[in-house]
């Protein structure tokens, strides 16, 4: 069956008529506004952020199906967190602490993307990457979050209809003040390996002074000459 692909960039569940959905869609005798219902159904969980669809239509039925992309599991941890980068410094200082219900949001929202068995796996996954970013899950580092799901303590986060509620703007406000913390740290580090660097860089040695010549010698040329006449 011939069918028509549509690919566009819409808002997180804030999809209209308008562009880029509205003319694209309009020649091919399609009822627009059940796209844009679908699409903002599926998108609901992308607030805020852009999301790459594409709109798969049968040409000869007019039915249609929606597959959204979706951003790096690096960013929806950020967004949950409403940090803009992670920790450079991770020994040093956290940007975040990711409340064990946000893991698995953003396990669901990344399912269809990953390779995970089940749910509890894909949330491993979503932990996992919150090493690299320098951020801790329940105030534990990850590995050992890990462990705890995996010893059965989040089990009631993983059944349908479970609730993933949690204070947003506590964890927001966290991390807001964890990332200072990781700024404060970065510069200390930054001026202690300036310091060190100067504290081991060779001391220039020190310029001789001219001498000046004894009363009454004469320049080792001119001594020279009278010596051989």
């Amino acid at each position: 069956m011939p069918e028509t692909t549509i690919d566009a960039l819409v808002d997180g569940g804030k999809a209209n008529a308008g562009p880029p959905l509205g003319p694209a869609l309009g020649p091919i005798g399609i009822n627009i506004g059940e796209v844009v219902a679908a699409i903002n159904e599926k998108t609901k969980d992308f607030v805020g952020m852009q999301v790459p669809v594409k709109v798969i239509i049968d040409s000869s039925t007019k039915k249609f199906r929606i597959e959204v992309g979706s951003p790096p599991t690096s960013a929806l941890i950020k967004k949950e967190l409403g940090i803009e980068k992670g920790s450079g410094k991770q020994k040093l200082a956290k940007a975040g602490d990711l409340p064990i219900q946000a893991a698995v949001k953003v396990a669901r929202m990344k399912r269809d993307n990953m390779l995970a068995a089940d749910l509890k796996a894909a949330t491993k996954e979503v932990i996992g990457t919150c090493i690299s970013l320098g951020i801790v899950v329940e105030g534990k580092d990850p590995r050992d979050a890990c462990k705890d799901i995996d010893e059965g303590a989040h089990d009631a986060l993983f059944k349908d209809g479970a609730d993933l509620s949690y204070d947003e703007a506590a964890a927001r406000s966290k991390a807001k003040d964890m990332s200072s913390q990781v700024a404060a740290a970065s510069a200390k580090d930054d001026a202690g390996k300036k310091d060190k660097a100067e504290e081991e860089a060779p001391a220039e040695a020190p310029k001789e002074e001219a001498k000046p010549a004894a009363k009454g010698a004469k320049p080792a040329a001119k001594d020279a000459k009278a010596k051989k006449k």
